[in-house]
This record gives C-alpha cells, structure tokens and sequence, in this order.
C-alpha cells in the first residue's frame, strides 16, 4: 500500500472510528452495576466479560496500529463502572494517536495472526469487531434489567420512541 493509499485510508476511517466509539460507549455505560453476570447460554461470555472484551479489543487494534505489532494486553475488571473507565482512560487518547500518524506508518507492513498487512487495515477490522460485538452486548442488557442505547437512532428504550408507542 502506498503512503499516499494509506493516508487516504486513515481519512475515510478516522471519522467512523470516532462514531463508533461514541455509540460504543454508550452500550458500554448501559451495562447495569448489578446482573452482569448474565450470559444467554453456556457458550457465551457474560456481560462483564463482553463488556471487558470490547473495551480490551479496541485498545489492542489501536495500539497495535501505533506500536507496528501486537500485544494482547489481558486485565480483569470487577465491574462495569470499572470497563466504562478503563475505556474512557484509554480509547479516547488512542484514537488521537492514531489520528496523528504520519502515511509511512500507516502503510507500513504489520502482523497479526496469520496476516501481515498495511497497519492502517486494522482499523477496519477493529470497527467490524467491536460493532460485532456491541451487538452481542446490547441484546444483553434488556435480559440484564437495563435499557438500550440508541445505536443507530433511537431504541424502542427512548423516551422519544417509548411515548409514540404507547
């Protein structure tokens, strides 16, 4: 991939990467103090866990975007409040990083897994993994006693929503 190829790529995906995260957060935010421990089956991670796992997963494909490689960095948390800070504290800033970098960087060749592609790429396939799995995470939370965010436009939790249909 050229620098110029690159850049370019970082220009369409900046602006995505920003609103996702936004929505991202707001799911995140939504995970009730208290039921977090459900999961719909056995095959399933809890809610803690998921929520711990978008949160970790965004931090990991943007760091390794700026760092040129990949290190998963596990941490366990004992509470929503506890993801929803550690992703405030973290994915903001990362962002701006990725944000400033300059085209080499971006089109530099990076590996991950079985992959060994331009950096900037990543980024795509941390949009496709966190929206996966904020999906997941929001068909959890009526289960978990809580209400759902507006992801894109309102939910039928919104009091806008909520009143027409009553």
């Amino acid at each position: 991939m050229t620098n110029e190829a690159a850049k370019g790529l970082l220009d369409i995906l900046l602006p995505e990467i920003r609103y996702e995260s936004a929505t991202t957060r707001k799911v995140l935010a939504a995970v009730p103090a208290e039921n977090y421990q459900y999961k719909p089956s056995e095959k399933c991670m809890t809610g803690l866990e998921l929520a711990s796992h978008i949160a970790l997963s965004e931090a990991f494909f943007l760091r390794g975007v700026i760092n040129g490689n990949f290190e998963w960095k596990p941490q366990e948390f004992a509470s929503p409040a506890a993801v929803l800070a550690c992703y405030d504290e973290t994915v903001p800033a990362l962002i701006e990083e990725v944000a400033g970098l300059p085209a080499e960087k971006l089109a530099q060749d990076t590996k991950f897994a079985m992959w060994n592609q331009a950096a900037v790429t990543y980024l795509m396939l941390n949009l496709k993994h966190s929206i996966h799995h904020r999906g997941q995470l929001s068909s959890y939370l009526r289960p978990m006693g809580a209400k759902v965010p507006g992801i894109y436009g309102p939910s039928a939790d919104d009091s806008v929503t909520a009143a027409a249909g009553e």
